[in-house]
């Protein structure tokens, strides 16, 4: 019995529904949109044809994600809240509601005939329901309420690991037989979007029916021993130490006030890296439908799928180097094989060396799920969901920006060059490292301090 109750609060199932649901849909979504304005645009020499169809798909995403960027900010934190307050199923079941909406539409657009536009309704009606925003952050919640502190790096970079091998299977199958074997142009994507859409559902009911609300995991007693590897969690564990005969939540949940420097960095940092990482993913299948690669529907699914192996690989560098690292260490790592992957992929010309350029990413993922865990670590446990929010907010802030800064410079940089994007994603990386530097050094401060006191 005790061994259903905890398989029941496993939130891995709704991570890998919803993203299996997530790669059959944007695959479809891509494919929709070239195909409308493929037809659009009929009339020009095909070279015109071919830039006059990029300049239109990339300004629908432009609408697109500023519509989904920004709707979450009406409801987010307030659903958050409510999840913190109430019931935690709330930040997961509302948003995963909305998918289920929002993909019913593209459904009906492509049997249907509607205009384009509509999908900017769909978006909206993602967002109004707390789009992925929210929902991220309830999953980051959960899981954080199911880990120790000294096992939490490991436990969210599992989570993202389910996230990436969802995806891997997903952006597989769009780019094989369910779209090859429907293929014509009008009903181009409806077996794709029929599946997304029995997947959300599917995620829908377990989240309603199925899953339950873990409590807070105990603090783990030898975290003392990996003080060295990370500073910041010793006075919480000294803490958790002198208040063993609480209850778990509290002895678990209690956090230490931080320097506010350290918080403003870690913040500072994830939004440059999401900066950076969100423009060169916003750009990208652009890129590879152009010359040179000039890739059908099957290469891009493929390609995908080798992007979401950095999730398997960022898993198992987590799982190695949280052995004798700390976290802000692993998160540089991160930054590093990111830059460098992206600095190769503005000079590819060839199929071969995009794959390379995924393999020199392969610890990419690492940094933002590891700075989420530094940051719950000194966060009450009933505030997880605020927290998480706010951090996701200020993502999805950054990524409605760069989506058009992006956008807007691919295209004036099309002629020119086409990769210059990608440099651009390397050099704001690179410019993370500051904060994440300021971070090391003030840890590495409070920690001589510590071990100063209990000399």
């Amino acid at each position: 019995m005790v061994r259903v109750t905890a398989v029941r609060t496993w939130i891995e199932p709704v991570v890998a529904g919803s993203q299996v649901a997530s790669a059959f849909y944007d695959t479809a979504l891509l494919l929709v949109v070239k195909n409308y304005y493929n037809h659009t645009n009929t009339t020009a020499p095909s070279h015109a044809q071919e830039d006059a169809q990029q300049k239109s798909v990339s300004n629908f995403y432009i609408i697109y994600n500023l519509v989904l960027g920004l709707s979450p900010l009406v409801s987010a934190y307030s659903l958050s809240k409510l999840g913190d307050k109430i019931h935690r199923k709330i930040p997961i079941c509302f948003p995963l509601l909305g998918y289920l909406g929002s993909k019913t539409l593209l459904l009906l657009r492509i049997l249907l005939g509607w205009p384009i536009e509509v999908m900017y309704g769909a978006a909206a009606l993602n967002g109004l329901t707390g789009g992925f925003t929210t929902l991220w952050a309830g999953i980051m919640a959960l899981g954080s309420l199911r880990s120790s502190e000294s096992r939490r790096s490991l436990r969210l970079i599992i989570i993202e690991l389910v996230y990436g091998l969802a995806g891997f299977l997903g952006s597989m199958a769009s780019g094989g037989p369910l779209f090859i074997g429907f293929s014509d142009s009008y009903r181009e994507g409806t077996v794709l979007v029929g599946c997304s859409i029995t997947c959300y559902a599917f995620c829908l009911l377990y989240s309603i029916f199925v899953l339950t609300v873990p409590k807070p995991a105990a603090s783990c007693p030898d975290e003392a021993k990996s003080a060295k590897k990370v500073g910041s969690q010793l006075p919480a564990c000294t803490g958790a130490a002198a208040e063993s005969s609480q209850p778990s939540e509290s002895s678990s949940s209690t956090p230490v006030s931080p320097s506010k420097l350290i918080l403003i960095m870690l913040f500072v940092a994830a939004i440059l890296y999401d900066f950076a990482v969100v423009g060169a993913i916003q750009v990208l299948p652009l890129f590879l439908l152009r010359e040179p690669l000039s890739w059908n529907a099957v290469e891009i699914g493929y390609g995908n799928a080798a992007g979401y192996a950095i999730y398997i690989t960022s898993f198992l560098g987590v799982f190695v180097f949280s052995r004798y690292l700390r976290d802000i260490t692993m998160i540089v790592i991160g930054v590093a094989s990111f830059s460098a992957g992206i600095l190769i992929m503005a000079f590819v010309r060839w199929t071969f060396l995009f794959y390379i350029a995924r393999a020199v990413m392969l610890f990419a993922l690492i940094p933002l799920p590891t700075i989420r865990s530094m940051l719950s670590k000194h966060v009450e446990g009933s505030s997880y969901g605020k927290a998480f929010v706010l951090l996701q907010l200020s993502l999805v802030t950054t990524g409605v920006v760069t989506s058009t800064v992006y956008n807007k410079i691919y295209q004036n940089t099309l002629h020119w060059y086409s990769g210059f994007c990608f440099v651009l994603s390397f050099l704001v990386g690179c410019l993370s490292l500051l904060p994440l530097s300021i971070v090391a050094i003030k840890q590495r401060s409070t920690t001589d301090s510590f071990q100063i006191l209990t000399e």
